[in-house]
Parts: C-alpha cells; structure tokens; sequence
C-alpha cells in the first residue's frame, strides 16, 4: 500500500494571503502546505480522498495518472472544490462517470456545486461525470477492504477511512477533519500500520481537533507510525517535529509518501 499526501494545509492554505509570519516565509518547503487531500494506492487499485482547490496542481507535482473512483470525507470547500479536475480521470476510464462515495451531506453538496456533472457519462469530452454513492460501513473490493465511520466535524460528520490491503493485510486509518475520534472509530484503527489524524493547531478550535487532542487520540489508537495532518501556519515544520518526536507522532507533509 502506498499513501500519498497531496495537501496537508488547512482551507486558508500555507503560506496564507497577506501574511509575514516565521511558517509563512519559511524556507522549508514542509511548510508550504496545499489543502488536505491524499492519495492511496491499495493492490494497484487507486483511490482518491477528497479534492484540493489545488487539486490539479497535486496530481501534476505528484504524477498522478490514475483512478478507479473517488471518496469525499464531506461537502466543505477545501475539499470539494477541486472535483472539478477530475474531468480528466473521466477521460482516462474509458469516458464514463466516475463513482463518487460520500455521506449524505457530502453528496448533496456535490449535486448543488456540479449539478451538470451528474450523468452516466460526460455531457461531451473533457467534462467530469460523477455517479454518486453512498458511503458503505464496509466497502469490498478484490483488492482489499476500506471501512468508514462517521467523525463529528462541528455541526456535520466526516468519514473516517480504515483501507486494509488483502495481499499484504496492512492498515491505513485516515481520520481528517474532525473535533474527536469516538470510541467505535478508535476501535476500528486499533493498532493499524499507519495512521493519519486531524490536528490543526496548539490552541483549540470549535470543530478540529488541536495538537494536544491529536496526540492523546493518537495514544489511544496505537497505530505503529502516526502523521498529523490539515496544519495551520502556526505549526513550524522543524519545531514541532522535534517535540513530538518522543510522543512516537510525526506531521506530514505535501508530498510525503508512505509505503507500507
């Protein structure tokens, strides 16, 4: 299984508009960090997880060339907004549309931003066309499994991702966006090889989980390699990857790929 980190910035992105902080003008390249999304490639099969207003320009820097169908963890902006470039992925399957799973919430979001996009195929060549699904508990493929719970993001839920790769059995639990990890969804990451949770920032926030709660779910979860994602400028790359060094958690960074 490989995992592939697109973007690991909050919605305002780093650097942000009209700022001169140390992160800001930092130049250390984990620091410039696009919106959260990732790629995750599972037994060949290739899954995307959301889609970055930068989304297009991921897939380039990265190389991206393939996808079997989409996830959308919820319908807010820095996620969504991106789905726009997945135009080309249509092109690339044959011209079909490509399946979209997400909650209820997220869907209904899509219909209302790409309304036009929701056919069997593309309106013509070079148009995105999405089938939209439901999310299931348990999502069987031939390649492995990938299992979603529900995480309170203010006044929504996200989907929590669980893949499990059938030739190797590793795990990957990707808990993005969201103020806590309940206990069913602890349960489910229980132990897996890689983990990847929400941590915004060191002062709380309303619908995030900060550092501190990251780390403590972390604990809790006891995944072998733990990475925190969605970081706001005020998480210094360098500095924060020394404290929490001891803590067995590292941050992510764009770019970043996890081989398991």
């Amino acid at each position: 299984m490989e995992i592939i980190f697109l973007g690991t910035g909050t919605s305002q992105g780093v650097p942000m508009i009209a700022c001169d902080c140390p992160v800001c003008t930092s130049p250390d390249a984990r620091n410039r960090r696009t919106r959260a999304c990732i790629h995750v490639v599972m037994d060949g099969l290739h899954v995307q997880v959301d889609a970055a207003p930068e989304f297009r320009l991921q897939c380039l820097r990265e190389d991206v060339r393939q996808m079997d169908f989409f996830i959308l963890t919820h319908g807010h902006a820095d996620h969504v907004v991106g789905m726009d470039d997945l135009r080309r992925f249509c092109d690339l399957i044959g011209g079909n549309a490509l399946t979209v799973y997400s909650t209820d919430e997220g869907m209904a979001r899509v219909l209302a931003i790409f309304p036009y996009a929701i056919a069997e195929r593309p309106i013509t060549k070079g148009y995105a066309a999405f089938k939209l699904t439901p999310m299931p508990e348990v999502l069987e493929l031939p390649q492995g499994t990938i299992r979603s719970t529900l995480l309170p993001h203010g006044g929504i839920n996200t989907l929590g991702l669980v893949f499990e790769e059938k030739s190797s059995g590793k795990r990957f639990a990707y808990y993005n966006d969201c103020k806590r990890i309940p206990r069913e969804a602890v349960a489910l990451a229980q132990g897996a090889d890689a983990v990847v949770l929400d941590g915004l920032r060191v002062e709380p926030h309303p619908s995030h989980m900060n550092i501190e709660e990251a780390c403590a779910a972390a604990a809790e979860i006891k995944g072998k390699a733990t990475w925190i994602t969605h970081l706001t400028h005020g998480i210094d790359h360098a500095t924060w990857s020394e404290k929490l060094a001891p803590q067995g958690v590292q941050l992510a960074y764009d770019g970043l790929r996890v081989r398991l």
